[in-house]
């Protein structure tokens, strides 16, 4: 093949985006740290998923109108740090083709190195051992060998064989992969998506391979023991799923996975599986991230969704588009991410607008923050994300707001930080003095974190047990045992010291109010002069959230 037009641009997107959902859960096992989270395979697969859906009906012939069509995809889409990465990839990508009807192996080559050049300078530390250096390597080995009339077939097998030999290379330059014996989990993303290019060009365009469950028992009432929440939309759907079985690593997301990202997102959940077709009942505030977060896994026979909190005789007559008279704009609004009613509740009380729900099982995308912005309807916005792997793609959400709405991220990393941070807001300050107070509290602010863990491993000289309670403070994981309580204790002895002055200790949804007293008794015993507070956050994941300050 001598040259790529838009029609085979499209057919490697295509085959990209299938050969990475197939393989994601191999993707996600690769994550170094044995926690619960929006995991890198799943992020990638989503943020792909999205781009790839933009171009699905589209039969441009110019390679330029289909990779635009694509980032833009990426972009709204990007889920986590790696799917924002990948998403400024194929920016550059997309910006070396502009004027382009087709491509040569020259050109593929050159547009991987612009791809790498933009996705270095998104990110504000670049750490090596990871997709960056995957794409640097392969794209700048490509360019280095390609030649004016090479074949496109072998433009990619020598891309394909760079990017794999600095895949297994990255361990050597991030010690915490040597250490568990992994490679780079978004280096390893990145390779599945450039072997589908390869296979669509060489002839076949790869299919998707949809999950499946083995087991035929129903997983019913994900939550019913936790107290319930008035939801405003009943939301039902049927979801076929593939017949024929696929790997064990797959199973998961349905029988765990799925179920806990329902969990944070509503209640009065209910799963059940006949055969192919899986039954789904929640009642949630959010439908669509729901309903987007279950076509990964199939296609849907039905969905309904019912409103239950209005009723015929309540509804109105929509006004005419050119009557309607907007809101005027406020000065400030704050947005913030968390899962769990009682840490939405926090946050609102401290004046957040609009809680944007996510977390770690489940990280918003950049259309997500977009969304919040326009809701918000104010002149000057500020995002918690308060996650470390949602940082890149609020951030990306503050470059494409609309004309006179100036919107700005304040790094916090996690729920506590984030609380800390909005109680420095303040309405009569500007834009930049909020900034600055807000970002300088973060630093005030020690995290502690309790939750299970879901392999086996050895991080940091501690052997991590799969199921076994895992007590993290900041990033580094402090103990494992059976019992959360004695992690947690454990964590706290660690966090407390003599310029400790407050402890939040925050319930989550597995957690007893008889424990969190039991954890401020412990406290005050040992530090007298310390104040403690106990609050419910009903999160999910972990079952103590800590704030030391």
């Amino acid at each position: 093949m001598k040259y790529i037009n838009g029609i085979m641009l499209k057919q490697m997107i295509i085959s990209g985006a299938n050969n990475l959902f197939n393989c994601y859960p191999e993707v996600d096992a690769l994550n170094v740290f044995p926690v619960p989270d929006g995991d890198t395979g799943t992020n990638m697969n989503l943020t792909m998923s999205s781009g790839s859906k933009e171009i699905q009906n589209r039969t441009d012939e110019g390679v330029y109108d289909i990779a635009k069509s694509f980032s833009r995809g990426l972009l709204m889409g990007a889920r986590g740090n790696s799917g924002v990465i990948l998403s400024q990839i194929f920016r550059g990508f997309a910006q070396s083709l502009e004027g382009k009807e087709k491509i040569y192996a020259i050109d593929l080559a050159d547009a991987l190195v612009r791809g790498k050049e933009v996705a270095y300078k998104a990110v504000m530390k670049p750490v090596e051992g990871t997709i960056l250096t995957v794409i640097r390597e392969s794209s700048e080995a490509l360019r280095d060998k390609v030649t004016d009339k090479m074949e496109i077939e072998k433009a990619m097998s020598i891309l394909i064989e760079e990017a794999k030999s600095s895949l297994e290379r990255t361990p050597e330059l991030l010690p915490v992969l040597k250490e568990v014996g992994v490679v780079d989990s978004g280096g390893a993303g990145l390779l599945k998506v450039f072997e589908g290019f390869e296979k669509a060009v060489n002839g076949y365009v790869v299919e998707k391979s949809m999950p499946t469950v083995t087991d035929s028992n129903p997983v019913v009432g994900a939550n019913d023991e936790k107290e319930e929440i008035e939801f405003s939309y009943i939301t039902e759907f049927v979801l076929r799923l593939a017949e024929n079985p696929a790997e064990e690593g797959k199973k998961v997301y349905v029988e765990k996975r799925f179920a806990n990202v329902l969990a944070s997102h509503g209640s009065k959940i209910s799963i059940a599986q006949d055969g192919n077709l899986l039954m789904v009942h929640i009642s949630t505030l959010f439908p669509g991230t729901i309903l987007s977060y279950a076509q990964q896994f199939g296609e849907f026979a039905r969905v309904k969704i019912e409103n239950t909190t209005e009723s015929d005789e309540n509804i109105e007559v929509p006004v005419k588009e050119e009557t309607k008279q907007k809101e005027p704009m406020k000065e400030y609004a704050l947005i913030a991410v968390s899962a769990g009613d009682g840490l939405e509740s926090m946050f609102k009380e401290l004046n957040v607008d609009i809680v944007v729900s996510g977390g770690q099982t489940m990280n918003p995308s950049t259309q997500d923050f977009v969304e919040a912005i326009k809701k918000a309807n104010a002149k000057k916005v500020f995002i918690l994300p308060n996650n470390s792997n949602i940082i890149m793609a609020s951030s990306q959400a503050c470059q494409v707001t609309e004309e006179g709405v100036e919107a700005r991220v304040i790094p916090t990393k996690t729920i506590p930080q984030g609380l800390v941070s909005c109680m420095m807001f303040s309405e009569e300050a500007s834009m930049d003095e909020n900034e600055e107070a807000m970002t300088e509290a973060i630093a005030n602010v020690k995290t502690g974190q309790v939750t299970y863990a879901i392999k086996d491993t050895s991080v940091d000289g501690v052997e991590v047990k799969k199921d076994q309670y895992i007590a993290l403070f900041g990033k580094q994981i402090v103990c494992c045992y059976p019992d959360k309580l004695k992690a947690t204790k454990e964590m706290i002895a660690k966090m407390i010291d003599e310029m400790s002055s407050i402890v939040t200790i925050i319930l989550g949804e597995d957690a007893t109010d008889d424990e969190g007293e039991a954890l401020a008794s412990l406290i005050q015993a040992k530090h007298p002069d310390v104040e403690v507070e106990v609050r419910r956050g009903n999160q999910p994941v972990y079952s103590f959230i800590i704030g030391v300050e």
